[in-house]
C-alpha cells in the first residue's frame, strides 16, 4: 500500500509553491508595504494565503489554558502530565486556587475524546466551560505515526484498559464525560468494572452523541461502515507509516484520509468557508478572517489512528453491533452493561446530528437495565448537530447546566456508598469486609 507515500512525495513537492505563496503573503500585508493598502494589495495577499493553507501540513494543536473564572475571581490554569502510556497522556488542568477558593471540592472529571482523527484540543471549548465547576482531565491520544512498532498493538481492548488504569490513577468518585465514539470503550471499562466490584468504577457516565446502537437511525456515517466489507477497508484505508516517522511501518488509518472523509460529507460548505476568507480579507475584514482560521487550523489538523483499533471499531460498533445485542467481549470476558449499578448514567443527544442518529445513544440505558430511575437521565438538545452536542452557544448555555446539576447529584452520593462499601482509602479494611461477607453464608 503505497498511497501514504504517494501522499508524503505529494507534500514534498508542493514545498517550493507553499515557500512562495508564504513570501508573497508576508510581502503584500507587511505595514511598511503601501500596496499592502490598496485592494489589488489585499487580493494578491488573500490568494497567497488561501495557497499557503491548503499546501500545508497542520501542527498539533494546543490547549492553551492560561486561566478561568471561578466565583467571579480570575484563576491561573496549569497543565499538567499526570500519567502517560504509548499512545495516550492523561493531561489535568489544575487549577491555582487560593484564598476562599482553596477550600472547594469540586468533583473529578475525565474527559475521554474520540480517537477519529483529530487531537484531544477539539474539545477545548468543551473543557473551558468545564472548568470553573470541576477538576478536569483529559486523555490526549498519541497520534500513531509517532509510535514505534516496538510499544505493541492498540486495539479495543487496549482502549477499554487504558480507560480502567486512568480510573485507577484517578481515584474513587470520578466521573466520566465520553464525547462520540469512546461511549462504546467507555461503557465497557464501566461494566466491566462493576462486574469486579472495582472500587474505582466512575461516579457517573456522561455520554454525549455516542455510537452505543447503531442500528437506531442510522446516518450517512453509519451506511458508509456497513456498505463495504471488514477486508474492503483493510485492503482500502490501511497504509503502513513511512519511513520518515518514528512509528515506520505501523498500520494506520491515515489522518489525510480520514479528513478527506470529513470534508467530503459537506464540501460545497467547506469551499464556501475558504470563498468567504477571500473575500473577508479583501475587505480588510480581520475578525472574521481571524475566526474562520482558528476554526479551520484545528479542523484541518488530523491524527492516524492505529489500523488495529480502527479496523476492530467497525466490526464492533457498526457492523455488528455487539454491545447492544450482548456479544461484546474485552480480552475473552464478557461486557454486561446490566451490572453496573454503582455508576449513573446521562447521555445527551443533538436534534440535527447527522454524525451520531437520534437514539444511538439513549440506547445505553436499554442496556443498563440495573440501574433505578433516580441514576438516569437522558437529553435531546434541539436545533443542534454533531459539533453542537459539546461545543458553542447552546453546548454552554443549555446543555452544560444539565451536566453540572447531573454530576453534582451524583457526586456526594458516589462518596458516600464508596466510603460505606470500601472505607476512606478505597480499599484496605472496607475491601477485607466486603471479602469476608461475601464468604458467609447467605
Amino acid at each position: 500500500m503505497v498511497l501514504y507515500h504517494i501522499h508524503e512525495m505529494q507534500h514534498a513537492a508542493f514545498t517550493p509553491m507553499r515557500l512562495f505563496a508564504e513570501a508573497m503573503q508576508t510581502i503584500y500585508s507587511h505595514p511598511w508595504v503601501p500596496v499592502a493598502y490598496t485592494r489589488l494589495g489585499r487580493t494578491i495577499a488573500a490568494g497567497a494565503e488561501l495557497v499557503e493553507r491548503t499546501t500545508r501540513r497542520y501542527k498539533k494543536p494546543s490547549f492553551d489554558f492560561l486561566a478561568t473564572r471561578i466565583d467571579g475571581i480570575e484563576v491561573a490554569v496549569r497543565e499538567q502530565e499526570v500519567w502517560s502510556k504509548p499512545f495516550c497522556t492523561l493531561r489535568h488542568f489544575r487549577r491555582e486556587m487560593t484564598g476562599p477558593l482553596a477550600t472547594r471540592n469540586d468533583p473529578k472529571l475525565l474527559v475521554v475524546a474520540p480517537m477519529s482523527g483529530h487531537w484531544a484540543t477539539l474539545l477545548r471549548g468543551t473543557v473551558e466551560t468545564l472548568l470553573p465547576d470541576h477538576e478536569v482531565f483529559i486523555t490526549d491520544w498519541h497520534d500513531a505515526r509517532d509510535v514505534p512498532l516496538s510499544e505493541g498493538r492498540f486495539g479495543l481492548d487496549d482502549y477499554v484498559d487504558y480507560i480502567i488504569e486512568a480510573l485507577h490513577v484517578l481515584g474513587p468518585a470520578t466521573h466520566i464525560l465520553a464525547v462520540c465514539q469512546p461511549s462504546v470503550p467507555v461503557m465497557a471499562a464501566a461494566s466491566l468494572m462493576a462486574a469486579d466490584d472495582d472500587p474505582h468504577q466512575p461516579a457517573s457516565l456522561i455520554l454525549m452523541g455516542g455510537p452505543i446502537d447503531t442500528r437506531a437511525n442510522p446516518t450517512k456515517v453509519n451506511e458508509v461502515a456497513t456498505s463495504r466489507s471488514l477486508a474492503w477497508f483493510e485492503q482500502t484505508v490501511i497504509h503502513s507509516v513511512p519511513v520518515a516517522y518514528p512509528g515506520r511501518g505501523r498500520r494506520v488509518y491515515p489522518g489525510f484520509l480520514q479528513l478527506q472523509g470529513f470534508m467530503s460529507m459537506n464540501l460545497e460548505r467547506h469551499v464556501g468557508e475558504h470563498v468567504g476568507l477571500f473575500q473577508n480579507m479583501v475587505r480588510g475584514d480581520g475578525d472574521s478572517a481571524e475566526q474562520h482560521r482558528r476554526f479551520y487550523d484545528e479542523y484541518l489538523s488530523v491524527m492516524d489512528l492505529s489500523a488495529d483499533y480502527y479496523l476492530e471499531t467497525i466490526r464492533t460498533v457498526f457492523q455488528e453491533h455487539l454491545l447492544p445485542r450482548g456479544l461484546m467481549t474485552v480480552r475473552g470476558r464478557a461486557v454486561d452493561p446490566s451490572l453496573i449499578r454503582r455508576t449513573a448514567l446521562m447521555t445527551i443527544e443533538g436534534e440535527k446530528d447527522d454524525i451520531t442518529g437520534v437514539g444511538q445513544t439513549q440506547a445505553a440505558h436499554v442496556l443498563c437495565s440495573g440501574l433505578p430511575d433516580g441514576m438516569r437521565k437522558h437529553h435531546l438538545q434541539p436545533k443542534v448537530g454533531h459539533y453542537g452536542v459539546f461545543n458553542g452557544r447552546r453546548w454552554r448555555e443549555e446543555i452544560y447546566p444539565h451536566v453540572r446539576d447531573f454530576i453534582r447529584t451524583h457526586n456526594q452520593r458516589a462518596l458516600l456508598a464508596h466510603h460505606a462499601a470500601f472505607g476512606d482509602d478505597g480499599g484496605g479494611v472496607g475491601v477485607l469486609m466486603r471479602r469476608l461477607r461475601k464468604m458467609l453464608p447467605a
